[in-house]
């Protein structure tokens, strides 16, 4: 897969990279670029960044300077923190504890990416941590929740993994349908309201970000849903799920 830059738009430009599983199969990665009001910018998340997509990131931030901070927002994704903190040595790191764990050599900032000292910096962007199931999980193979992070100027989407879309080319022409992680209900915590505690954050989910346009998913590729159809197609994924996640 050819690592590739997509601007939607608004100060948001969209990093797709590739990711080898189990040496076989390109399953894809992504990282983003933000411009804040102040004109700086932040990455969602790290990636390798080389060739021309990394000569146009350069170009955009004067070569990283313009850059305040990287932040992490998948426990589990931390093959590239090290080298983005090569990449980027004056910029603020920030991650969950599993980062910090896995990848002790970046200087990571105390506060972690999913608190609230963080998620309310950056008023260009909403963020929102799913209920109900492990943000980190205990299981190591269980990765479906990531902090989720919407860009409303832009109606850009980037989630990690927690929602998912089935193969299909960038920017398809018929609506795709959404589904959740496969491992959903593996995630969900050790609480007898679990499962509803996760549908109904979804649903209020779809409906606070209904305007999402453009999903950034982690393996998933870049989609165009188009306009107002986010809201129904995340309802029906829930709809879908929900017996599943409920039962025994």
């Amino acid at each position: 897969m050819t690592d590739e830059i997509y601007d939607l738009g608004q100060g948001f430009w969209s990093i797709r990279g590739s990711f080898i599983k189990n040496g076989i199969m390109d399953i894809g990665v992504q990282s983003a670029l933000v411009q804040l009001a102040s004109e700086r910018f932040i990455f969602l998340d790290s990636y390798t960044l080389t060739g021309k997509v990394r000569q146009q990131v350069m170009a955009l931030t004067h070569d990283g300077q313009d850059v305040e901070a990287v932040l992490n927002v998948h426990p589990f994704h931390t093959v590239h923190c090290a080298q983005m903190a090569k990449d980027f040595p004056e910029a603020i790191f920030y991650g969950s504890s599993r980062h910090q764990e896995q990848v002790p050599n970046v200087k990571w900032s105390k506060d972690l990416v999913e608190s609230e000292v963080v998620t309310t910096r950056y008023t260009e962007l909403e963020f929102s941590l799913p209920k109900g199931i492990y943000y980190i999980s205990p299981n190591e193979n269980v990765h479906a929740s990531s902090l989720l992070v919407y860009h409303p100027a832009s109606k850009s989407l980037y989630i990690d993994d927690t929602f998912e879309i089935p193969p299909s080319k960038l920017f398809h022409a018929v609506q795709p349908s959404l589904g959740l992680h496969p491992t959903t209900k593996q995630a969900l915590i050790d609480e007898a309201t679990a499962s509803e505690q996760y549908c109904d954050w979804a649903t209020n989910l779809a409906h606070a970000w209904r305007d999402a346009r453009y999903f950034c998913g982690a393996h998933s590729g870049l989609v165009d849903f188009g306009e107002g159809r986010f809201e129904s197609a995340l309802l029906s994924a829930i709809d879908a799920a929900r017996s599943e996640l409920q039962s025994p």
